[in-house]
């Protein structure tokens, strides 16, 4: 979510970005004040300011492309005249949005996959074209694992599954711990539920599971491209899937490194 009343420094921070890296900054924008009650109250935000977030992103692409006309003596530097591609970051109104305003979305969430495809297909009927976008552009994100074997890649779920569970039971979200901590716990019935819920739906499996399941995806949403977005406790194993993850997807050369 922007800062309330700060599209202007937004705008500030990412032209700065952008000047340092050129033509490496995508500027992701979402409604979220907060994944927490307490991450809410530190950033001064409740939940009724997400409806200000078409007009805070009007504001922020108004100080980019310097037709913003509410401080016409103030200049975003080094923002103003960066061509920045700014992407929605949406779950459900937020695609109504990036839509009528004729920008890229960002949908998130591979395991309602129903709700994702009408998501999607109502971003595309909807679509305006703009400066930013001349027709519809959707990423999809959400978790993948891979692994030498199903279990092991589930296991790579298991310690981000758990701290979602513990926010929306606690208000707090810990530290991702080792899988094998967290399953041997003992967790209360709505824990439980909700570690469970976090664990389905999600992407994860062999090379060629996942790669089957990645072409379904696609198939099912039109994807014009996939986010991955996979955090686990064990970095090696999260290098190993993304490695395992490159080669299914076919973005290894002859040799089986990474293609740059």
């Amino acid at each position: 979510m922007l800062p309330n009343h700060q599209p202007f420094v937004v705008a500030e921070q990412f032209g700065v970005l952008a000047s340092l890296f050129p033509g490496r900054i995508d500027m992701g924008l979402g409604r979220s004040v907060g994944f927490t009650d307490g991450v809410r109250r530190a950033l001064g935000r409740d939940k009724q300011d997400a409806d200000a977030f078409a007009e805070q992103l009007a504001e922020l692409l108004g100080w980019l492309d310097g037709t913003q006309r509410a401080h016409p003596d103030v200049h975003a530097r080094p923002a103003e005249g960066l061509r920045i591609p700014p992407y929605v970051l949406a779950t459900g109104e937020g695609a109504t949005i990036a839509a009528a305003m004729g920008l890229p979305l960002v949908m998130g969430d591979l395991r309602d996959r129903e709700r994702l495809v009408r998501a999607v297909e109502a971003y595309r009927e909807a679509f305006v074209p703009s400066k930013w976008a001349e027709a519809p552009y959707v990423l999809v994100a959400g978790t993948v694992a891979v692994a030498g074997t199903a279990e092991a890649a589930r296991r790579l779920l298991v310690p981000e599954a758990w701290s979602m569970a513990y926010a929306r039971t606690h208000g707090t979200f810990p530290p991702l711990a080792p899988a094998e901590e967290i399953e041997g716990l003992t967790m209360t019935a709505r824990e439980r539920r909700l570690f469970e819920d976090g664990l389905r739906g999600q992407l994860a499996g062999t090379e060629d599971e996942v790669a089957a399941a990645l072409d379904r995806v696609v198939g099912e949403t039109g994807a014009d491209e996939v986010l991955v977005t996979t955090s686990t406790y064990d970095r090696a194993a999260l290098v190993d899937s993304m490695t395992r993850l490159a080669r299914a997807a076919g973005l290894t050369g002859p040799s089986g490194d990474t293609a740059a």
